[in-house]
């Protein structure tokens, strides 16, 4: 259906061929050229052959073949809601293959055919026209009545092309043609001129009268005045192939100045502007698209990855770098962190160096150096990272610089919309050594399929749970709105002002959260991250 009436565009088109004025279609040739001409005010396209065979850099001989010009017209469909004709040849090849034609044409709500009564491969009708041979007159009218037969909308337009003038035959050869066409079920005649003047289509168009439709094209008698076309009754103008060629005029010359000055000024204030470019591919559109499509609460969040301590359990790969620059296939351990947040549209990633810091060196990230990393714990790194913020409090996600983990982690985090968020592994089993990050976890239902559209919240979290308590094990990730960000703050600065907390870690922030009561939503999970907490890790995370 067209955007702009709610009809279809074949019936768009067949109102313009029998309308009792004038009417003007212009070509174009893809899609960006037919939004052009759409803008411009006119009410139909004209998908000229000698254009789309020209944008390809190949001759207007059916050298693209049928099914590139079918893919180049679907991008004009989709870019403007004004009818097509499509410049379709000889209709590539004979009646079985007109009809394939029609039936593919319909499908990408293309409004309507012209076919020329010449011979497959065509030639362009201006490259030595007397010369070419053309159709048999009744082969040619069985494909018009087969194309006819293959439509399914009904307003669906044929226009037979006459070549007879361009082929040298003459007047009453034209007649007797157009005729034959029209009785064969052609929508509409389109009467060709290879001559300066516009004596020949005059000519026909006086001896036709008004039988149907005739559809001129005046690219060689383009002196004529348009009013005489009106005087005469004629039904349809086509501007055949102009865009392309003065697109072609002015790519020739900005390309040439280009090559002479070697720089931009003498040609930006002459060419489109980018955000004019991005206005026509309706770059608007996707934002709006994105921001109703994409998972909610990426943008806006920031990420802070604690990465302050050496990791002595690795050994001689941290004598001269910390734990999170040690390599995995080829990439230090952030640069894979990063990775992961960076793909789902977390671009303000905070990173907390302390050991060996002048080795944490990635590109486009922000870094807080924590000095006292030696005698201090994550808390302290963590509020550093908290102070550091410029401007107003945002949703952040906290995890550790040596958890390796899925995209699907923060992706889910961004998702919810709770104050604070937790990710527990419910495969707690067989997690071993994983309690250091933090301990169990006891959660209000344990995961199971009732859990998967229920809220689940965290009621304990520490090392020495109960077994029959354990419902999984926290995974050292932390999501804080911006509410949240500003009270964790406030928390931590109250824990790390008694000189016993100087090492506390994040499980005592939670803890804390817990004994005043702060909800703490948990999303389960199974996997999906790797704690990077010895050599025997580091081989596994080879894998991951």
């Amino acid at each position: 259906m067209s955007l702009i009436t709610g009809i279809t565009a074949a019936h768009q088109f067949r109102k313009l061929l029998t309308s009792e004025q004038l009417e003007f279609i212009c070509e174009a040739h893809n899609g960006l050229s037919a939004k052009i001409v759409q803008e411009a005010g006119f009410k139909g396209i004209w998908a000229s052959g000698l254009s789309i065979s020209a944008q390809f850099c190949v001759r207007d001989n059916n050298e693209a073949s049928w099914t590139q010009v079918l893919e180049d017209l679907e991008f004009m469909s989709d870019a403007a809601a004004i009818p097509i004709l499509l410049d379709g040849d000889t209709g590539y090849g004979n009646f079985n293959n007109m009809q394939r034609l029609v039936r593919k044409l319909e499908q990408r709500k293309i409004a309507a055919v012209c076919i020329e009564d010449k011979l497959f491969p065509k030639t362009n009708s201006f490259i030595k026209g007397g010369t070419q041979p053309m159709a048999d007159m009744q082969e040619f009218c069985g494909k018009i009545k087969a194309g006819k037969d293959a439509q399914t909308d009904p307003n669906f337009s044929i226009i037979a092309r006459v070549e007879a003038f361009i082929c040298g035959w003459g007047l009453a050869e034209a007649l007797r043609r157009a005729e034959a066409y029209h009785e064969a079920g052609a929508d509409g005649i389109l009467i060709h001129s290879a001559l300066s003047v516009p004596d020949e289509i005059l000519a026909f168009k006086q001896e036709w009268g008004s039988r149907c439709p005739v559809v001129i094209v005046p690219t060689k008698y383009y002196a004529t005045p348009t009013d005489v076309f009106r005087q005469q009754g004629f039904s349809m103008v086509i501007w055949a192939n102009h865009m392309l060629r003065s697109s072609v005029t002015a790519m020739q010359k900005t390309a040439k100045t280009l090559k002479e000055q070697e720089h931009l000024l003498s040609i930006e204030d002459k060419v489109a502007s980018v955000s004019e470019i991005f206005r026509l591919q309706n770059a608007a559109e996707l934002q709006e698209a994105e921001d109703r499509y994409f998972p909610k609460g990426a943008e806006g969040t920031s990420a802070i990855v604690l990465a302050a301590s050496r990791g002595k359990e690795l050994e001689t790969l941290t004598e001269q770098q910390p734990k999170t620059m040690v390599k995995i296939q080829g990439a230090p351990i952030l640069s894979h962190i990063v990775d992961a947040y960076n793909a789902v549209g977390i671009k303000d990633i905070v990173v907390v160096r302390g050991y060996k810091k002048e080795a944490v060196n990635l590109p486009n990230l922000t870094y807080v150096d924590n000095n006292d990393f030696a005698d201090t714990g994550e808390l302290d790194s963590l509020l550093k990272a908290l102070q550091s913020r410029k401007g107003p409090a945002q949703s952040t996600i906290i995890s550790y610089g040596d958890v390796l983990f899925n995209k699907y982690i923060p992706q889910s985090l961004c998702q919810e919309t709770d104050d604070c968020v937790i990710f527990v592994d419910s495969n707690w089993q067989e997690q071993g050594g994983y309690a250091r990050l933090g301990g169990f976890a006891e959660c209000t239902i344990p995961n199971s399929r009732k859990a998967f559209n229920a809220k689940i919240y965290l009621k304990q979290l520490g090392a020495t749970l109960p077994h029959e308590s354990i419902h999984g094990v926290w995974m050292g990730f932390l999501k804080v709105s911006p509410s949240a960000t500003t009270l964790i703050t406030s928390i931590i600065a109250e824990i790390l002002a008694k000189p016993a907390n100087r090492k506390a870690a994040i499980p005592q922030l939670i803890q804390e959260l817990l004994q005043r009561d702060y909800p703490i939503r948990v999303l389960y999970t199974a996997g999906h991250w790797l704690d990077i907490n010895s050599l025997d890790d580091v081989v596994q995370a080879g894998n991951f």
